[in-house]
């Protein structure tokens, strides 16, 4: 049996975060990863960083080669009736933007900086389950090098996702789930060619929607809408290109550059929140208390907002005693999950083609892009919610922690 103050269960950029940020404040944790190394390094997922996401990264240490080669974005594009209208970041916002560093970077760089100083970080570590969430020493049971083990803690935190074993810890009658399963899939690709635009492309087509993302200067990443239960096979690369250039098409002529596709693969959508984030002494950030569909990039930067925020009363509670900020991680954390789902949801519904839309909804959909193009009140919302609300800690004894309104 081992003993730290805060077990932590997943190794994706959350817990790798987590650990980071605790390191940084004198706190010892151990964290747990159910995969191999190349494995948690090499998972493909989302690329965009809010603003507040990128200052929490440099501010740990983190971001020295973020900054040397992730891609500044200053805006996004969006693509409906086959026009085109930019929506600019810093003009509506005061000067805040996005960073394109895809989240297989984020954890190869924490990663490195848990295995040369920080606490410790087991891979093939497959958590089975979390004990005594309400007593003083929730037990983490999981097996490592084939043995059985168990790791007692101050506070259990799981980063483990959406089919983690955390969530379990929480009792069945205090546990509410709110869920919404969307009738289409996106396929992701990347493809070994220069992105054919400088920022993102949203489009909105009669054939569903498209996004055209990079991961680097040379390395394209775009997507699809397909119907639920898609089977890669049946998407040849010639015609994956030949639909999105359809989708991303316009009246000014603009051309989609192909390339050699080098992965495929279907990504179903839902929205999803867990409540509370919390129980006894275990909590929940990321994945595995919210899901949103990627359409408005808010995945990872919640996560990272959860454990900015749990990292903060974690170092309260240390230096204090105090559980007055560990208390509020609910309540906290959900006010930006709320806020996300929902940013996530109008995003989704206003540019994809549900398979029973009707040509009114359309016209409804439409109207709202124009709206946007039109309206700097309405761009400069969209422009805050993509770019990223401030990360929300309140401090000890503010009346907000007892009114999440």
């Amino acid at each position: 049996m081992t003993h730290t103050t805060v077990g932590i269960i997943g190794a994706g950029p959350a817990g790798l975060l987590l650990a980071r940020l605790l390191h940084n404040s004198g706190i010892d944790c151990v964290v747990l990863e159910s995969r191999d190394r190349p494995y948690a390094e090499n998972r493909q997922r989302a690329g965009i960083l809010e603003q507040g996401t990128v200052d929490v990264l440099r501010d740990c240490g983190a971001g020295e080669r973020m900054d040397r080669e992730g891609l500044v974005h200053e805006g996004i594009e969006l693509r409906f009736d086959r026009r085109t209208h930019r929506v600019d970041f810093p003009a509506l916002t005061g000067g805040r933007r996005v960073m394109v560093y895809a989240q297989t970077e984020v954890v190869k760089d924490l990663v490195r900086l848990q295995l040369a100083d920080g606490a410790p970080l087991l891979f093939e570590a497959q958590a089975h389950s979390v004990t005594g969430a309400d007593t003083a020493r929730p037990t983490v049971h999981y097996a490592h090098q084939g043995r059985p083990k168990t790791l007692t803690c101050e506070y259990v935190v799981g980063c483990d996702g959406f089919h983690g074993v955390t969530r379990d810890a929480l009792p069945s009658a205090v546990r509410r789930s709110y869920e919404r399963t969307y009738p289409y899939s996106w396929l992701g690709i990347l493809a070994d060619v220069p992105p054919s635009c400088d920022e993102l492309i949203y489009a909105h087509s009669p054939r569903g929607f498209a996004l055209h993302s990079m991961r680097s200067a040379s390395v394209s990443r775009l997507y699809l809408q397909v119907p639920n239960g898609t089977d890669v096979a049946q998407w040849s690369d010639e015609r994956i290109w030949d639909e999105l250039g359809q989708r991303f098409a316009t009246d000014s002529g603009w051309k989609l550059e192909r390339g050699p596709i080098t992965a495929k693969a279907v990504l179903p959508m839902r929205s999803h929140v867990t409540e509370p984030m919390q129980y006894g002494r275990v909590f929940l950030a990321g994945d595995a208390a919210h899901i949103v569909p990627p359409t408005g990039a808010k995945g990872l930067n919640l996560a990272v907002s959860d454990v900015v925020v749990l990292g903060r009363a974690l170092a309260h509670w240390h230096a204090t005693g105090s559980r007055e900020l560990l208390d509020a991680y609910t309540d906290t954390c959900l006010r930006r999950v709320w806020r996300a789902e929902h940013f996530s949801y109008v995003m989704t519904s206003m540019l994809h083609v549900d398979p029973q839309q009707t040509a009114f909804d359309t016209r409804l959909q439409l109207a709202q892009l124009e709206r946007i193009a039109t309206s700097r009140a309405v761009a400069a919302e969209l422009a805050e919610n993509y770019t990223g609300l401030p990360f929300d800690s309140p401090a000890p004894t503010d009346p907000k922690l007892t009114d999440p309104r």
